[in-house]
């Protein structure tokens, strides 16, 4: 069984089905400009899904999730000791970004605290998408920010 941290557990949106979404993933390998090109590939993924999948982005879903995927890819980047992967996946309702890495240790949440340094990705990330999880597996540990789109 894995453990497991979730944001907001009485949300009723649950994950994305496995079928009939728009779906993408890169693996990096920590070397400079890494961050940028999660970036470029969430942009372009955004781009489709507006396009294929006629999504209705909020007036800030696509800087909200570009934010989370800087974060994420960030403290994948900070904290793993191998490669990581970015995994986009959407429909028109709905994108989740998740990210995988060699890290074991789940991240950890502080309370607000305008006074200290560093520590607050994850809280941006919460603040920023509609639920949270975060969970080992066996390669390490996934974390999937899920947001939902304007209709």
């Amino acid at each position: 069984m894995n453990d497991q941290a979730t944001s907001r557990p009485d949300d009723p949106c649950r994950g994305l089905a496995p079928t009939d979404v728009l779906l993408v993933a890169q693996v990096f390998d920590g070397e400079p400009g890494c961050i940028a090109q999660a970036r470029e590939l969430a942009d372009r993924f955004l781009s489709r899904l507006v396009a294929e999948w006629l999504a209705v982005l909020g007036e800030h879903t696509r800087s909200d999730l570009m934010l989370a995927v800087s974060e994420l890819i960030t403290n994948a980047d900070r904290y793993s000791h191998g490669p990581y992967m970015l995994e986009l996946e959407g429909d028109a309702e709905r994108v989740s970004v998740t990210v995988y890495d060699s890290s074991t240790a789940l991240p950890v949440l502080y309370s607000p605290d305008p006074g200290r340094l560093g520590g607050h990705g994850m809280e941006i990330v919460v603040a920023l998408c509609d639920r949270v999880t975060a969970e080992r597996v066996p390669v390490g540990k996934r974390i999937r920010a899920e947001f939902q789109l304007s209709s």
